[in-house]
């Protein structure tokens, strides 16, 4: 069985609280798949410096957001390691891979997860994002990552199509004009499987102000260089707080 591949945005840590149509969509996508042996979580928050892969028999879950509401602080996602995933993707990625367990899983997965999977029984390892790999070569490090489907695994990345924390507009419970042209160019592209466009993204109208920094766009070329030409379905095509895509796509 070849598992599909979900790239979601996440937007705000509150999501995980919220009880809405973004929210219902999640676990709609979550309630249509198979449930996997393990995710491979992709998240836009674990941005470092080499490629890491997680090994802890349970992850501790990160709390890495300040001054939001108590409650979310209280939410809790406790799920366990899988170390057969875990070592699968060392046998992909060689020498280019490392093992680091200081970080967890933190709220860019955790955040989606609570809803696509709400009972937290599905085993969780995060992979990060190289912040030294250009677009093409995060692309081809998907690619690597394409056999993990035919082995039961779920690959999930989670960051967002347009990401612009400067130019958040708290306020505005939709999308500029430019967040809406960047969405929409990308999401034609994908479905049209043009990932050479995704790829150059850069030169796209709009991309200075979409992705000021590359941390939450990388998740989406990992999940495009795993998916290959297969379908794809867009959920919550979605555009809010002005400077935010909440755009998701499932892969096969």
């Amino acid at each position: 069985m070849k598992m599909p591949i979900i790239f979601s945005g996440h937007g705000s840590p509150m999501i995980a609280l919220e009880n809405n149509e973004i929210t219902q969509t999640m676990k709609a996508v979550g309630d249509s798949i198979d449930k996997p042996k393990a995710i491979l979580a992709i998240s836009a928050h674990w941005f470092t410096d080499q490629t890491y892969i997680q090994s802890a028999p349970t992850p501790k879950q990160i709390y890495d957001m300040y001054g939001f509401p108590k409650e979310l602080y209280e939410v809790k996602y406790p799920v366990s390691g899988y170390a057969p995933l875990t070592e699968s993707v060392q046998s992909l990625l060689e020498s280019s891979v490392s093992i680091n367990d200081t970080w967890g899983i933190d709220h860019g997965t955790w955040t989606v997860l609570v809803h696509m999977f709400p009972d937290d029984d599905i085993p969780v390892v995060q992979l990060s994002v190289n912040r030294h790999l250009d677009p093409q070569q995060s692309y081809e490090l998907g690619q690597k990552l394409a056999s993990l489907r035919e082995q039961g695994y779920l690959i999930f990345g989670s960051g967002n199509v347009v990401h612009n924390l400067g130019r958040v507009e708290w306020d505005n419970s939709d999308g500029t004009e430019m967040t809406h042209r960047f969405n929409d160019a990308i999401t034609q592209s994908i479905v049209s499987h043009d990932h050479a466009s995704v790829i150059h993204y850069d030169t796209y109208p709009d991309a200075a102000y979409a992705v000021p920094t590359p941390d939450h766009f990388l998740p989406l070329l990992y999940c495009l260089g795993a998916a290959g030409n297969d379908k794809v379905k867009v959920f919550n095509n979605v555009c809010n707080l002005g400077s935010m895509a909440m755009t998701g796509y499932v892969f096969g």
